[in-house]
């Protein structure tokens, strides 16, 4: 397609055909389902009703029938009682008694001083006992099918979070302590700062500060080009940095569940101005923000637009050169299949494949599995085809609940009972800046990888045939963070059982996000990493982590000097920025146009 033409519709795929023993008039029964269905998500936050009816209908009736279950269930609650009423005894008199219970890692929430003193120790130690006899009421439940189990505790954790004394203004010492201090003043302030939240949601503007992180002004400012466009992607290359380069160029696909730019953020923690730093010549996909228009696009639309269209331009700026790819999340799962469809066709165009926090085996894809079965895909399916597509509000709140702590209690403390502003930072910012997802390739994504695990089994076709990542043979690099809700590590692990070829794996700090943003210098970090080679014998995760060299410091290095292996040792001078007279004539400056759509 040539750049500078509008896109062709013949390029997006045309609607599913219906199937033979479909009429019209069964059509209209379905629409009718659909619809009230996509009512039903405007009440519901996007999550079925019937999914979670199920689930406790589930849990209820075989904790009902297990009189075992229920014995154990009052002799722990007897148990803990008299936990609580042994440490209060003796907290009374002497107030440096130890806890009797400690919250789960991670949980920062009774973490000042104040939670030690009466009554408010009382109110902390009570929750999280309570938290963990419900833990108790919601597992092991005999006959309870895994994801029922899963998802009534989730639920139990939601209600239960909800109801933390530390949400509550009059049972939080901080919050007690700032009124006191403030005469009120505080109140005042959180009520200023939640009507400015409101008024902003409504008018449909991002959160107070992220006017700080303009996109091409704060962050993604690493210069470069647009050098090719069509209907779904823009595909940036980036001005070298250095006088020579290695040979081999390096595409980045990242998801397009989120803007490219978490790779380019500002300046100091941009993995994309630390690759041109370390002598690379760096492209990178910014995908569209699909519009109801959109809605047919397929995943297949997505690899031949995508992945395989930045691949030939690359081919055609530097040409007679093996790529380096790496893909982010989704990016790295359609990299994936990509690269797999490609070594099936003979297509060896790929020297390396970077994976970051991107899943092949969806066998254990973690808690975001809780949104998924077939009664919710039901119901997002409704809502997508009312709208087109999944957009972005939507998304976010199964993701805020992942981390509901974190996301939205700690923040109605902070920035509402507090009055205090959580400080905006480009990730942040980031963060608020989301997209949205076309009807067609997320009901495949959902259905043939979440819920049929077809990429794992070798059953997910292209071009009729299937793409099995056995037949990969360029080595691997492949990262996995430690604290992932969206790609839990041990399940990105899994590579280890579907390729027979070279893999590197590292297991890095922090979550789905943070983890890959890890830049060398930053306080903290550390990593684990060891290789596989084809002809080695594979280790479960857990030995896998124990046996893993630890490292302080950034991936990032290590994962430049494995490329750097793996290319040409003679360097050359940069290639030119696109390719003049083609269709890949560079077109305006980076980082386009179709990252500022919202």
């Amino acid at each position: 397609m040539n750049a500078a033409t509008p896109p062709d519709p013949a390029h997006i795929r045309q609607p599913l055909p219906p199937r033979e023993d479909e009429s019209v008039g069964t059509e209209a029964f379905r629409a009718i389902d659909r619809m009230r269905e996509a009512l039903s998500a405007r009440f519901t936050g996007g999550l079925s009703p019937a999914s979670l009816a199920l689930a406790t209908f589930d849990w209820a009736a075989h904790l009902a029938s297990a009189p075992g279950k229920q014995m154990e269930l009052a002799v722990k609650s007897v148990r803990k009682t008299n936990r609580l009423l042994t440490y209060l005894a003796a907290a009374a008199s002497h107030p440096d008694t130890p806890a009797c219970i400690n919250p789960l890692p991670g949980d920062s929430r009774f973490e000042a001083e104040g939670w030690r003193k009466q009554p408010y120790n009382f109110w902390a130690q009570s929750f999280l006992l309570n938290q963990q006899w419900w833990h108790n009421v919601t597992h092991e439940v005999p006959g309870v099918t895994p994801h029922h189990e899963d998802v009534v505790s989730f639920a139990a954790r939601q209600l239960l979070d909800m109801a933390s004394p530390s949400n509550n203004p009059v049972t939080n010492p901080e919050v007690v302590e700032r009124t006191l201090n403030e005469g009120g003043g505080n109140f005042v302030q959180g009520f200023q700062n939640w009507l400015e939240d409101v008024n902003r949601q409504t008018a449909g503007q991002p959160p107070v500060g992220t006017e700080n992180f303009q996109v091409g002004k704060d962050v993604a400012i690493t210069p470069g080009k647009v050098v090719y466009r069509n209907h779904l992607i823009e595909l940036l290359q980036y001005a070298p940095a250095t006088a020579q380069v290695r040979a081999e160029p390096i595409l980045i696909v990242p998801a397009w569940i989120m803007k490219y730019y978490i790779l380019d953020l500002s300046p100091q923690n941009s993995l994309i101005r630390y690759l041109v730093g370390q002598g690379y010549t760096v492209f990178c996909i910014s995908w569209r923000n699909p519009t109801a228009e959109d809605a047919n696009l397929a995943m297949d639309d997505y690899r031949e637009m995508g992945v395989m269209a930045a691949l030939k331009a690359i081919n055609a700026i530097v040409p007679g050169q093996k790529i380096h790819a790496a893909g982010y999340c989704l990016g790295g799962t359609l990299l994936s299949i990509s690269a797999a469809a490609m070594a099936r066709a003979g297509d060896d165009r790929l020297a390396s494949l970077t994976l970051m926090a991107a899943q092949t085996d969806f066998t254990e894809p973690g808690e975001l599995a809780l949104f998924i079965d077939h009664s919710q895909m039901h119901f997002l399916e409704s809502m997508m085809w009312n709208r087109g597509y999944l957009s972005a509000d939507q998304m976010a709140g199964a993701f805020q609940l992942l981390r509901s702590n974190d996301l939205i209690w700690s923040r109605l403390v902070h920035d509402y009972l507090m009055g205090e502003r959580t400080p905006m930072i480009d990730i942040m910012a980031w963060n608020a800046d989301s997209t949205r997802m076309p009807y067609r390739m997320h009901t495949e994504y959902l259905r043939r990888l979440y819920l049929d695990n077809e990429l794992a089994a070798g059953r997910f076709m292209v071009d009729g045939h299937p793409a099995a990542i056995q037949n990969i043979r360029a080595p691997m690099f492949v990262v996995g963070t430690e604290r992932d809700h969206v790609a839990p590590w041990r399940s990105v692990y899994k590579i280890h059982y579907l390729a027979d070829t070279d893999i590197t794996f590292i297991l890095t700090s922090g979550g789905h996000n943070a983890g890959i943003v890890s830049e060398p210098g930053h306080h903290g970090r550390h990593f684990r990493v060891a290789l596989k080679r084809a002809a080695d014998p594979c280790l479960g995760p857990d030995e896998w982590a124990a046996a893993a060299a630890s490292r302080t410091g950034s991936w990032w290095e290590d994962w430049s000097a494995w490329l750097a292996a793996l290319s040409t040792p003679e360097s050359v001078s940069p290639p030119g920025m696109g390719a003049a007279g083609s269709d890949y004539a560079p077109l305006e400056d980076a980082p386009g146009t179709y990252v500022l759509q919202r």
